[in-house]
């Protein structure tokens, strides 16, 4: 058994490779090699987003605090809020963040394949994000 007590771990900025906008991340649980499932807890300052993206098998959200926006492409943005739970089919391409003016949490729950868990693609455009 393994515990890791709240705060014994820092909040990391999202990188603005993935990410557009103000974005903390806080990664409490992360598979060891034995174990493909890891997650984080992510906070999008309103107007954050992260960029297209997609998981290899697939990706869960739970939306814990504020407002904010999902789509997956082809599909329409859909708004998101506390006890909203996500999913994201393996390959399928979406991004996620803050609405406008209202930000967001969520836990992000996804398994490794092979040892990845993401492919990162293109930034999401400032008239895709307000569509």
């Amino acid at each position: 058994m393994e515990i890791k007590r709240n705060g014994s771990q820092p909040s990391v900025k999202g990188p603005s490779d993935w990410f557009t906008g103000n974005v903390r991340i806080d990664q409490p649980f992360q598979g060891t090699e034995t174990a493909r499932v890891g997650g984080a807890i992510v906070t999008f300052e309103p107007g954050a987003r992260t960029a297209w993206h997609t998981h290899p098998l697939g990706q869960t959200l739970i939306v814990t605090a504020g407002c904010g926006w999902a789509q997956r492409v082809g599909g329409p943005v859909e708004e998101i809020r506390p006890g909203d739970v996500v999913w994201f089919s393996p390959g399928e391409k979406h991004w996620h963040g803050a609405a406008t003016t209202t930000a967001i949490t969520h836990i992000a729950i996804a398994e490794k394949l092979d040892g990845k868990v993401v492919d990162w693609m293109e930034h999401v455009t400032d008239d895709q994000y307000r569509m």
